[in-house]
């Protein structure tokens, strides 16, 4: 059980005003804010043991790669990986697609060959593959979803062809909400040997991931969703995949020997983190995971499942205003447009409140391109949200609704 007054105590940033209104920070599916402990982890490890890992012998170094890895075992556990070496270290959910994309397509994509792809795809699990399909002749196919966001699996076996090289689909859709059956398209995916890459920018924060229960080939996120700091996220691979493709990068780190007529590579997950990466805030992941777990994942869930249910019935009860996605699982967000209102209206008279809603396209413009939007409005929570919180946020779209009335 949390005790959500106690649990906002933790987030420094919850005591802002905004236009003299407190901040109610409803934007979460963009970035999370940061509890204290993740705050000082990096003061403190820029002010006392800041040194550049894996490269020296001396005490600072030999602490801050001890911190590090111990950062890597972290996440492991957190997503049930079967090996430390299977956790790589990006930039985030981005990153880590398009080291994938790049190394695996590089290896083993060829002209005619098809990658599958959802519609409801963010641009980052989009764009990558539209690079890697220009750079080598292969093509793109979609999987739709229905009007109620639902993602058509039924289609998948029609996709599938012996051109398939790749699956890539969200674990959950940052405009609908909708988690997808994973396993159910994996293990599909499985029975004509095509791997299957995972976006889970959207799903990790607000699930249980297990990689080895979904059985998915990769699975990425990113830690500024997750608590953690920007800048940092992770590829899981697994190891027989990640054995296979080459660097995605080359510099310092990822090399076994280096001669000018030839380069051996270091094992991994070394073999992917090419140069200095950015371990002060890799550790601080490592403290975010800490954090989540002493709250407790399951906790976390049922919170945001609540503020879910909470958000929706209230939402719903505004006359005029539509809920985009309506699958039954769903993360903790909540899209919707108000009447003919257009959404930067919406969001912008609500920020004068002192409410922060994401507007726009989301990063998804093909979805809101099914359904004939150009942009909508996301609430989306967090397990420090309130549901008097929800409540304000919809007495202000009630007075915006009268207000363009």
């Amino acid at each position: 059980m949390i005790n959500v007054v106690n649990i906002r105590k933790d987030f420094p940033v919850l005591t802002t005003t905004v236009y003299g209104n407190p901040l109610i920070y409803l934007d979460n599916a963009a970035t999370t804010q940061k509890p204290e402990c993740v705050i000082r982890t990096i003061d403190e490890l820029y002010r006392t043991s800041n040194a550049n890992i894996h490269r020296g012998v001396h005490f600072l170094s030999e602490k801050c790669t001890e911190k590090y890895e111990q950062a890597r075992e972290k996440i492991r556990q957190f997503i049930n990986a079967e090996k430390k070496s299977e956790i790589i270290f990006t930039s985030g959910t981005t990153g880590s697609i398009n080291t994938v994309a790049t190394s695996f397509g590089e290896r083993f994509v060829s002209a005619g060959d098809e990658i599958i792809l959802s519609e409801m795809e963010h641009h980052s699990n989009i764009v990558p593959w539209q690079l890697l399909c220009e750079r080598k002749g292969a093509k793109i196919k979609i999987i739709p979803f229905d009007d109620k966001g639902i993602l058509r699996i039924d289609l998948l076996d029609a996709l599938i062809n012996e051109n398939t090289k790749i699956i890539a689909v969200t674990h959950a859709s940052n405009v609908l909400g909708t988690i997808n059956p994973i396993k159910q398209i994996v293990a599909k995916a499985h029975l004509y040997n095509i791997p299957v890459l995972v976006d889970g920018a959207q799903a990790a924060p607000h699930e249980n991931v297990d990689v080895r229960d979904l059985d998915c080939d990769f699975y990425t996120f990113s830690g500024h969703k997750i608590y953690a700091p920007t800048g940092i996220g992770v590829l899981y691979g697994k190891e027989k995949m990640l054995e296979q493709m080459p660097p995605y990068q080359g510099g310092g780190d990822m090399i076994s020997t280096v001669t000018f007529e030839k380069t051996t590579y270091a094992q991994l997950p070394l073999k992917f983190e090419a140069g200095t990466l950015n371990f002060i805030d890799a550790i601080a992941f490592g403290v975010a995971i800490d954090y989540i777990n002493q709250t407790g994942r399951q906790n976390i869930i049922n919170c945001e499942h609540k503020l879910l249910e909470y958000a929706t019935q209230k939402l719903s009860a505004i006359e005029g205003l539509k809920i985009y996605g309506e699958a039954a699982e769903k993360v903790a967000l909540v899209s919707f447009l108000l009447k003919d209102i257009h959404h930067l209206d919406t969001g912008m008279i609500l920020d004068k409140k002192g409410i922060a809603v994401r507007t726009g396209t989301l990063c998804a413009e093909p979805l809101l391109t099914h359904f004939g939007k150009t942009g909508m409005v996301r609430a989306s929570f967090a397990f420090y949200n309130t549901f008097d919180e929800i409540d304000v946020l919809c007495e202000n779209l009630e007075k915006i609704s009268l207000m363009f009335n």
